[in-house]
């Protein structure tokens, strides 16, 4: 194993994966060591956090846990489509860029199709002209909507951006699926109900992120169309994805659910990413290259900045080899964390004039 050669002096920005447990899921992780427990998803502590989950969203929707979000994503789609079938997605989802075929290999072959938009949404008229350029036997079916809440470019879709994609599906017999790794961070940043955001606006199923929230792992797969969840049961273990302990992954989600921690979590992070692009918009040189409405900051710098702050021991993605560096603040970063990176930058920035 590559030894690491972060700095223990700061935080990072690279991901809000870097971070640890909260203290929330960890407390439930000890909670549900105790004693002896059924396996495999048949112990009270999964089923409780269910009924937690059903509360959240309000309706009586059909809730799988699996370990990562590469599984929930491709589980889910696999489970909507044939493989003759192609899912629409916008060119920057992660489905098409970081999952490694795991929708295709997943699904027999349902081929992605993946369409433009600004600022990391879909525009509605691409989707349109993707589903009915073809209808010959020889194209790939479209059968689901794929959406990225929050996108990976760290804007959101609204309750009516949501509904208008999700009546366009519906309009061409499709199924909505919403990638929703970051989804609490959409849910505080609108302001919003979960339910609007989900089957209020015709989501049909929804992949929840837990690990990018305070979570060790585990994401869960929410069918609000329970019709849908058939025998997905059998797809998890086929996979790999049907844990022996399950309790270790669903308790998390009962201590971070019942005290608001997931929430509080997501605000905090969203909070301190508006703080940083406040600083890094006043630093001659920096331009801010999308609206932040989630916990990411995106921004472009000159190639020679952005060198000189790794060399400083500063961790960060260039986006997707477009040029720009991508900043992304969690539950565990601070203002401190925040001013020092601002400062790096500011610094970095100088130092190249």
């Amino acid at each position: 194993m590559k030894e690491s050669n972060l700095q223990p002096t700061h935080n990072q920005f690279a991901s809000d994966n870097y971070a640890g447990i909260c203290p929330e899921a960890m407390q439930a992780i000890h909670a549900a060591n105790v004693g002896f427990v059924p396996s495999y998803g048949d112990d009270p502590w999964t089923e409780r956090a269910c009924e937690q989950l059903r509360q959240v969203f309000e309706t009586e929707c059909q809730v799988f846990f699996v370990f990562n979000g590469t599984a929930a994503n491709s589980l889910a789609l696999a489970s909507l489509c044939r493989s003759y079938h192609s899912v629409i997605c916008h060119e920057l989802a992660h489905v098409e860029t970081d999952e490694c075929g795991a929708p295709e290999f997943f699904s027999n072959g349902t081929k992605l199709l993946h369409v433009g938009g600004p600022s990391g949404k879909f525009d509605l008229g691409e989707v349109e002209r993707a589903i009915t350029r073809r209808s010959d036997i020889h194209y790939p079916r479209p059968k689901v909507l794929s959406l990225t809440q929050a996108t990976e470019v760290g804007t959101v879709y609204t309750p009516d951006e949501i509904g208008a994609a999700s009546d366009l599906a519906r309009h061409n017999g499709m199924r909505v699926h919403m990638d929703g790794a970051r989804f609490a961070n959409a849910v505080v940043s609108l302001n919003v109900a979960p339910a609007d955001i989900t089957w209020r606006a015709g989501v049909d199923v929804l992949c929840l992120g837990g690990a990018k929230n305070g979570m060790a792992v585990g994401e869960a797969v929410v069918f609000f169309d329970r019709n849908l969840a058939l025998e997905f049961d059998y797809r998890c273990k086929q996979a790999g994805q049907l844990a022996s302990k399950m309790r270790f992954i669903s308790a998390p989600w009962i201590g971070m659910l019942e005290s608001g921690a997931w929430l509080k979590n997501a605000r905090h992070a969203n909070s301190c990413a508006a703080l940083l692009e406040k600083h890094l918009a006043a630093i001659d040189g920096i331009s801010i290259m999308y609206p932040r409405q989630a916990n990411s900051v995106f921004v472009e710098m000159p190639e020679a900045a952005a060198d000189a702050l790794r060399a400083a021991g500063w961790h960060f993605y260039s986006f997707i080899g477009s040029g720009g560096a991508r900043f992304m603040c969690s539950w565990q970063t601070t203002e401190a964390d925040v001013i020092m990176l601002a400062d790096a930058v500011r610094l970095s920035s100088k130092q190249m004039r």
